[in-house]
């Protein structure tokens, strides 16, 4: 059935994926939320994460991330790359996407600076068509049958340039901002339906800001305690979340607590509970359904993986001190 209903959308000329998938652990996977993140910690990062989506619908959504990033202190800048591959329909469409990101940062005064940030990276949409089942090869008795009179296209898979930008405003007690994806509205469809050519991705709107409530002071033995409440909303098309909880960090320890909704109905409630030690970071999150898909799709995992190459502690205050969720 979910083969079948693929098709439907395919022949319709629908995008099978309107909206870009987003990690419930954002903070894990900052580059993916917003291009001004490049190079936010005070020493390089690589990160990876990896999200099966409503695990009742037997891998349904699949999404695997993995980044690099550095900051360029003597240029105020800060680079990064990210490559993210997403699985729909268990292998029925598959998107490779891959940019680098470029950051600058604008002091203001010791205690607030702005960075704006660039991304511009290759998309591939990939169709699995012996996968798909059409209407006139459902038999009403028999279920699918081999045959179809759907022509094969010669064209099973489409890249396309993508471009996005973004703004962070730092200070020594909240971190605020926002970002565009999509900037140049690239179109990845790959079928023509009646003439019609589909149309390219919505621009994606995202803004974020969280303060930090130091716990405990840390230093180069023993991360610090702290608690960050933190905010996460996107618009892309008709679509629309927003993430509200806090993040909480106790020495080696983490966790967290997050609501999400899409305005139109409550989505689902996250935890979270991790651990870093030395130079590894590791964070598994469960989301809880609590829309009407409860009890049908199932919860949602994600794992993510980091490790942060710290050199050693500055000892003055680094605006980049209040990303620390992030690190």
């Amino acid at each position: 059935m979910r083969k079948f209903l693929f098709a439907l959308l395919l022949l319709a000329g629908l995008e099978v994926s309107a909206q870009d998938p987003i990690f419930s652990q954002f903070y894990a996977a900052p580059l993916q939320i917003n291009p001004a993140f490049a190079g936010s910690g005070y020493a390089p990062r690589v990160g990876a994460a990896y999200r099966n989506q409503w695990t009742g619908f037997n891998n349904a959504y699949r999404t695997y991330a993995i980044f690099y990033d550095q900051n360029l202190d003597r240029l105020n800048s800060g680079i990064g790359f990210n490559l993210e591959s997403d699985d729909a329909g268990n292998g029925i469409v598959k998107t490779m996407r891959f940019s680098a990101l470029y950051a600058y940062r604008l002091k203001i005064n010791d205690n607030l600076a702005v960075k704006i940030g660039v991304e511009g990276g290759l998309q591939q949409r990939t169709i699995d068509w012996d996968q798909l089942v059409f209407p006139d090869q459902v038999d009403p008795l028999d279920g699918p049958v081999i045959t179809t009179g759907e022509q094969r296209p010669d064209q099973l898979n489409k890249t396309v340039l993508d471009i996005s930008s973004g703004l962070v405003l730092l200070s020594d007690r909240f971190v605020l901002g926002g970002a565009i994806k999509h900037l140049n509205a690239p179109n990845e469809g790959i079928l023509l339906v009646n003439d019609n050519l589909s149309r390219g991705l919505p621009l994606r709107y995202t803004l974020h800001g969280g303060t930090e409530i130091v716990v405990k002071e840390g230093n180069k033995l023993h991360p610090a305690s702290f608690i960050s409440p933190n905010f996460l909303f996107l618009a892309q098309g008709p679509y629309k979340q927003l993430n509200i909880g806090a993040y909480l960090a106790a020495g080696p320890v983490f966790g967290g607590l997050w609501y999400r909704t899409t305005f139109r109905n409550t989505d689902a409630g996250i935890l979270l509970l991790g651990f870093r030690q030395d130079m590894f970071k590791i964070g598994i999150s469960y989301d809880l359904t609590l829309s009407g898909l409860a009890g049908r799709a199932g919860g949602t995992y994600e794992l993510t993986v980091g490790i942060f190459f710290d050199k050693g502690r500055k000892k003055s205050f680094d605006l980049n001190d209040c990303t620390r969720m992030f690190h």
